[in-house]
């Protein structure tokens, strides 16, 4: 009998003693736990924010989950707290200022009008893009190209880069040539001009390469320099979007994209920084 008693004491001291260093490993855990950042916004914005992200995680104690899900919809969710941070590629609207929402640009970003590399046409006036994608001009060879017909290729409802664009070559939505290839994403866009002689779309700068030719508007190319001084008009910010009282963990990374490291990798990503 003394024995088990001596046991069942014994069994109990231990578990108090596992119970309590538990809660001491627990306790140690949660103070070098890892802050969270929520982001999500457009798919423009996306890419660069991935960058400027995975390089400040690699300094910092935090961790920074990003959703790629179009500009209107993470302005929304930052008006929600859905996410501590929204990304716009376009301007915020009245009832989104109107919200409390605050913005910031963390980077310039210029829209490419682009086609198929074997399309001979490589300057467009401002008018002759609104022309081409309101279905005013639907061949190449009313532009000086071959005698093809132009298959316009646009982006979906809620894009930060189609309101943007819609909104500086001047047209609206319900103006877009019916038959239009509306396609989700810049990569979606530049691959299917890659791959179609008669297409012609628009993307952000960082996503050119050979695959498509750039188009040069009003005589000016679509180069970092040329927006940052107002020569290229196709141009817009990258915003970032956010309440007044965002959590300290979202406030430093803001302020670490806005330093001369974070605006190197801005540059280095293929966005415009906010200084030459």
């Amino acid at each position: 009998m003394l024995k088990k008693t001596c046991y069942f004491i014994g069994l109990t001291i231990l578990m108090v003693v596992l119970a309590a260093c538990n809660r001491e490993e627990t306790s140690e855990s949660n103070s070098g736990s890892e802050d969270l950042i929520t982001i999500s916004g457009s798919t423009s914005v996306g890419p660069l924010a991935e960058k400027l992200a995975e390089k400040y995680e690699d300094n910092e104690n935090v961790k920074i989950e990003i959703n790629q899900i179009g500009s209107s919809a993470g302005i929304t969710n930052a008006i929600k707290d859905v996410s501590q941070i929204g990304m716009s590629s376009r301007d915020l609207k009245q009832e989104e200022i109107d919200s409390g929402i605050e913005e910031l640009i963390i980077a310039y970003d210029g829209i490419v009008v682009v086609a198929h590399p074997s399309n001979p046409v490589k300057d467009l006036t401002m008018e002759q893009v609104k022309q081409i994608f309101t279905g005013e001009i639907t061949n190449w060879k009313e532009l000086g190209g071959k005698d093809l017909e132009i298959v316009v290729v646009s982006r979906e409802d809620g894009s930060g880069s189609r309101d943007a664009f819609q909104e500086i070559v001047g047209y609206k939505s319900g103006q877009l040539i019916r038959n239009a290839i509306v396609a989700s994403g810049n990569g979606n866009i530049k691959t299917t001009v890659a791959t179609n002689k008669h297409a012609v779309g628009f993307i952000s700068f960082e996503y050119i390469d050979e695959t498509v030719s750039a188009m040069d508007i009003n005589g000016v190319k679509a180069e970092a320099g040329n927006v940052l001084d107002g020569n290229y008009q196709l141009s817009r910010p990258f915003l970032f979007v956010h309440k007044e009282d965002v959590p300290e963990a979202a406030t430093k990374f803001m302020d670490y994209i806005l330093s001369a490291d974070g605006q190197k990798i801005v540059e280095a990503a293929g966005a415009i920084p906010l200084t030459k």
